[in-house]
């Protein structure tokens, strides 16, 4: 005699039949877990596309360097106060109080930016193509020179640039320092905004040039 089971109290008899002829399936619960998978895949690909955009900028010469040959100046190391040592531009919003701006950023390293544009502004001052920047292959191939330490370098909310520096000025191939001075200047920003930061910082860069240039004719 065949027995069959029996419902439980308080399920109806087509829900019990089902559960006897549907199980579960294994394959149900992947399934399941890919679903998830994706849905946080897609998640996270609208919180990227939402993020803000970030804009990139550079400090610029004055002009391109003279071509062709002249005295021999190399320009670097270039060091950075601990506060500029990002790839994030700085802004002072208050006597002591400063502001790292998240979206705008430096495109490259600011070392060397530095260092090529004071380069090619001491070019363009002392006449002469044969600048280069820090490392080089010989001393020997240079008759000065530039060491710069940036001290200061950023906006201001009243509406300047400001940079503060050292540097020093080596003969090569002895190596025997020169001078050793320090300049600062302020420079008025031409609109709102970082690319009027950064505009005016690389005029700032030009000014500090003919300090040097000064110097070394």
């Amino acid at each position: 005699m065949n027995s069959q089971p029996i419902p439980p109290q308080g399920s109806s008899c087509l829900s019990w039949h089902l559960a006897l002829t549907c199980p579960p399936k294994p394959w149900r619960r992947g399934i399941t877990w890919n679903f998830k998978r994706l849905f946080v895949l897609a998640f996270a690909l609208v919180v990227s596309s939402c993020a803000t955009p970030k804009s990139f900028y550079v400090l610029t010469a004055e002009g391109p360097a003279p071509s062709g040959g002249g005295t021999a100046i190399g320009v670097g190391p270039v060091s950075l106060a601990g506060y500029l040592d990002r790839s994030n531009l700085v802004f002072q919003e208050s006597g002591n109080r400063m502001s790292v701006a998240e979206s705008h950023r430096w495109a490259g390293d600011l070392e060397e930016n530095i260092a090529r544009v004071t380069a090619t502004n001491l070019g363009r001052r002392l006449g002469t193509g044969n600048i280069r920047t820090y490392p080089w292959g010989s001393d020997g191939e240079l008759r000065y020179q530039v060491t710069l330490d940036i001290r200061q370098l950023h906006g201001t909310a009243d509406g300047d640039a400001v940079l503060d520096a050292a540097w020093r000025v080596y003969s090569l191939p002895d190596r025997r320092m020169i001078a050793s001075k320090s300049w600062s200047g302020t420079e008025p920003l031409a609109a709102d905004g970082f690319d009027a930061v950064a505009a005016a910082q690389s005029r700032l860069l030009g000014r500090l040039a003919g300090e040097i240039a000064a110097t070394v004719r």
